[in-house]
């Protein structure tokens, strides 16, 4: 929980990944729309994929990236519209809502599985789909793709353009992803799948606003190498977030006005990248603070209730996760006893 791991280069990949979510945030800011920073932020997390490679694999990593996040974000301001328009009842929406996280978590998981992409795991589009369409609709849906998809573009030439900026290229080669088969990505489907279903349903079961959050958290464990290591990850999700939210909790007690919540967010998403890959829960106490400053940037809320709600169902969405994995365990070793006894 508290062990710092080496460095690995890196103070070039979040300088790169910071200005890549600046620049768009920044746009909006001046032009008078910041109200579209979910679209543009998401797009920008293309930029966290594909470290320390060499720049032609990153490019071709980032364009699938970037893609995946578009349509992602696309498919949550869909939902967000049909619901301003009345056109989907606040059950049947958050119904959706549950349901597309889950197949977000299920079908990304495996993209990202099969393409080699890091870092592993589904939580960047569960969290664009479902943030995106729990959010008041500000926005028809074209739009916010073209924005999400302008942002990713932006990330994609920045990450070509590393090549020139001291960003080391530390692995020689794409993850060799020829071992994969059918049944692990079945298994990988079935893992995010339930996780994300299974927390949203509780989330929203217990009344508390944006249960996505419990999503999010839920298939974060699920990424980690190994079983011991992912029960660790929903443990340092807990702590990292509950600490993350005092942060978040210092920073909105001030009047803010927008530019100085999106240095705030620019500031953490630097920091956050200086550290996921040295301790996780280190990185949480910025990145919770990121995320929830995102979303306040592009639709104001009381502050209280939005931590009240992310301190909750991130402990909902890891308490699944954990689950998860032990029922992974249990039925591994069901099946183990099985084979040895026939």
């Amino acid at each position: 929980m508290v062990t710092l791991g080496p460095g690995r280069a890196d103070l070039a990949p979040a300088v790169r990944i910071a200005v890549s979510l600046a620049a768009p945030l920044v746009i909006l800011l001046l032009s008078g729309h910041i109200q579209w920073a979910m679209f543009a932020s998401f797009g920008g997390f293309t930029s966290i994929y594909a470290r320390y490679v060499p720049t032609a694999i990153r490019v071709n990593h980032h364009v699938r990236v970037g893609v995946l996040l578009t349509i992602c974000v696309g498919i949550g301001a869909l939902l967000s519209q049909l619901a301003a328009a009345g056109v989907l009842g606040h059950g049947a929406h958050l119904a959706l809502t549950t349901v597309s996280g889950a197949l977000a978590a299920a079908i990304g998981s495996v993209l990202v599985m099969s393409k080699g992409l890091r870092p592993t795991g589904a939580v960047f589009p569960v969290f664009a789909v479902t943030a995106v369409s729990s959010a008041p609709s500000v926005a028809p849906w074209w739009l916010a793709l073209l924005i999400a998809g302008a942002s990713a573009g932006w990330c994609v030439l920045l990450g070509f353009l590393a090549r020139w900026t001291g960003e080391a290229n530390v692995d020689a080669s794409a993850p060799d992803t020829s071992g994969i088969t059918g049944a692990m990505r079945r298994q990988e489907f079935a893992r995010y799948g339930f996780a994300a279903l299974v927390s949203g349903i509780i989330a929203s079961l217990t009344g508390i606003p944006s249960p996505y959050w419990a999503q999010v958290a839920a298939v974060v464990p699920l990424s980690a190498p190994g079983r011991r290591l992912q029960v660790e990850r929903g443990l340092h999700r807990i702590v990292g977030t509950a600490l993350g939210v005092g942060v978040t909790a210092f920073l909105l007690s001030f009047p803010s006005q927008p530019w100085q919540l999106l240095v705030w967010v620019i500031l953490m998403q630097f920091l956050a990248e200086m550290f996921v890959l040295r301790n996780y829960s280190l990185a949480l106490v910025f990145i919770t603070p990121l995320a929830l400053l995102m979303v306040q940037l592009a639709s104001p809320r009381p502050a209280g209730s939005l931590l009240a709600a992310r301190v909750s169902e991130s402990a909902i969405g890891a308490v699944v996760g954990i689950g998860t994995v032990l029922l992974a365990v249990a039925l591994e070793r069901r099946r183990a006893r099985r084979l040895g006894a026939a």
